[in-house]
């Protein structure tokens, strides 16, 4: 992960059509979207198929994916806000980041794309079924349902200063695609599939133009009968100065029971309140959230 570009990738046949913007390695210990979408560009410049509009890849924490590490001074996941957006400080290295693809973005989301979608590529530090999360703003939810992947409600609502929220203000459509565990090769292919999957909905790329149908979009498919959606019911937030501590073993989505003992804090125990499913159980030394608590719902 040295000497990234900002811009990973673009390509377009000069006809009329949306503009899809990826961001990946937005987390520095997250590489894998990075890894996806060199690939994806590479077909396309191979193979030249034709397609609607524009996609653009970003890289997001260049110096964190330099070092392996999640960010460098804070996470750049957290600091989209308006505040920090207005005073124009780049007084980190994430702010600088921030700014920097800040321009990216103002130069592509212009009237020449009727319709803006976008997808942030993530993984997880525990193993993890991939997933998709979306706010219930604009048509991100209807345009998330549309894909094989589970969906998890309300995330943004609790995260302030996500990248995906600042884009959903800005009138763009999409979602946040978490593909699986950081180390995994399976999230690679997650999220090559659904880029490609975006590609073909929004760009109307004929699959048929490619050298060879992507063996990416094939096994993502296959996750289509057995999507739920689940809303957010609980999010435990942490400081750098707690000392918190996942139990060893636990996975995305994995049942609970309540009273189960799910962590500790700062050298006390940390029980369930609720039958539910947990959710990103953090195995990693940065972050600020410890587990969220979710449950599954009809829509």
């Amino acid at each position: 992960m040295q000497n990234i570009p900002r811009i990973i990738g673009q390509y377009d046949r000069h006809r009329e059509g949306p503009l899809l913007v990826v961001t990946a390695g937005v987390h520095g210990n997250e590489p894998a979207g990075i890894y996806a979408l060199e690939r994806i560009f590479k077909n396309l410049y191979k193979d030249a198929p034709m397609l609607h509009g524009k996609i653009i890849g970003l890289s997001g924490n260049r110096q964190g994916l330099k070092k392996g590490v999640r960010y460098i001074d804070e996470d750049l996941n957290r600091i989209w806000t308006l505040a920090n957006l207005a005073t124009q400080k780049a007084d980190s290295s994430e702010k600088k980041e921030m700014f920097h693809i800040l321009r990216i973005l103002q130069q592509n989301l212009t009237a020449r794309y009727p319709r803006h979608y976008f997808i942030d590529c993530h993984t997880t530090s525990s193993e993890s079924a991939p997933y998709l999360s979306a706010q219930d703003q604009n048509e991100n939810l209807s345009w998330a349902q549309q894909f094989p992947l589970h969906i998890v409600r309300g995330f943004s609502d609790l995260i302030q200063g996500g990248l995906d929220a600042y884009e959903t203000r800005m009138g763009m459509t999409g979602f946040v695609c978490e593909a699986g565990q950081h180390q995994s090769k399976a999230s690679i292919e997650n999220l090559e599939g659904m880029i490609w999957l975006a590609l073909h909905q929004v760009c109307g790329l004929p699959f048929e133009d490619l050298e060879h149908f992507p063996k990416a979009v094939h096994n993502i498919e296959k996750k289509r009968t057995s999507r739920k959606i689940f809303e957010i019911l609980y999010c435990h937030h942490i400081t750098p100065a707690d000392h918190f501590k996942m139990k060893p073993g636990y996975q995305n989505f994995q049942k609970i029971e309540k009273d189960e003992h799910l962590a500790s804090q700062n050298g006390k125990p940390i029980y369930s309140r609720w039958d539910a499913y947990l959710f990103m159980p953090l195995y990693q030394q940065q972050g600020n959230e410890g587990f969220f608590i979710i449950q599954e719902t009809s829509a």
